[in-house]
């Protein structure tokens, strides 16, 4: 059923918020990176995650061992958010955070790509060159070859791989599971590694001096996000709502700048004007085709 004007006008408000809330997750990780280490801030997120996702199981009744949970798509799946988490949390620690949002506004033209090459979806030469030109702007952020170059923004690069595989996985995913259920599997999953990339570093796995506030703002943000998403994907149609995704990276620059004195240079900023432009136009495209 199509759904009406009001409706997707919930929706595209619902996902604004879930951007906001994303961003205001993302800040509090890049503030917390002076009180823990990457690994510590792992382990938080994914245990707080875990504690909150199998909560709302729970309560939902749902059950909790599901023979689907070890299929060959969810362990793919686990293998993609161990690496999109694991990395988000290496940028947010070493990258500036307007520069982090960027680079992971071009998860969705990765998707877009892995759908041809895995999910034998079509896509014309028009979304190709949309993809194409929004990995030019992902290179212009980067700026490989030149002295501005970092290493460490590889790690939003990585980022945006995992998410985007852990994005196709999940179109591919058991039906009859509870999104509460998937989330909570992956978070069970990540939680063992969080534990023995502490160990391997040698950093205790609760900090001496513990910002409780902090942390559960943190853990807080980003199940607020996640359940926002939900409403906003179940209220609109994804076609309508799905663009507005990108309002994440209007919140990052402002909280970068604001709180963290970033200065995005003028290439940054028109490298992450493409990856905008270049995704929406991949999502018109690919309204188009599926109305045709």
């Amino acid at each position: 059923m199509t759904a009406t004007a009001n409706q997707n006008l919930r929706g595209i408000w619902l996902m604004i918020a879930a951007m906001f809330a994303f961003a205001v997750t993302d800040t509090l990780i890049k503030f917390a990176a002076g009180l823990l280490t990457p690994a510590q801030t792992t382990l938080l997120l994914t245990g707080g995650g875990l504690v909150v996702f199998g909560g709302m199981v729970l309560a939902q009744g749902a059950p909790l061992r599901v023979r689907d949970a070890v299929s060959p798509v969810m362990l793919i799946r686990y293998v993609s958010e161990i690496c999109g988490t694991f990395c988000i949390v290496l940028a947010l620690s070493y990258v500036p955070l307007s520069t982090v949002g960027a680079i992971l506004q071009a998860t969705p033209l990765v998707v877009a790509a892995g759908a041809v090459l895995f999910l034998n979806e079509t896509v014309s030469w028009r979304r190709w060159t949309a993809i194409a030109v929004g990995f030019v702007g992902v290179l212009m952020i980067i700026k490989p070859g030149s002295e501005a170059f970092d290493l460490n923004v590889l790690w939003p690069v990585i980022a945006m791989i995992g998410l985007a595989g852990r994005d196709l996985t999940t179109r591919v995913t058991p039906p009859g599971m509870a999104s509460a259920a998937l989330a909570g599997y992956t978070m069970a999953a990540l939680v063992p590694l969080a534990v023995l990339w502490c160990l391997l570093a040698g950093d205790p796995l609760i900090p001496a001096e513990p910002n409780w506030p902090l942390f559960i703002a943190m853990i807080a943000g980003g199940a607020i996000g996640y359940l926002l998403i939900i409403a906003s994907v179940r209220a609109a149609e994804v076609s309508v709502v799905s663009p507005y995704r990108y309002s994440r990276l209007i919140f990052l620059l402002f909280f970068g700048v604001t709180f963290f004195g970033e200065r995005p240079d003028a290439l940054t900023l028109l490298g992450a004007a493409i990856i905008i432009v270049s995704g929406i136009y991949t999502m018109w495209r690919d309204r188009l085709a599926k109305q045709g």
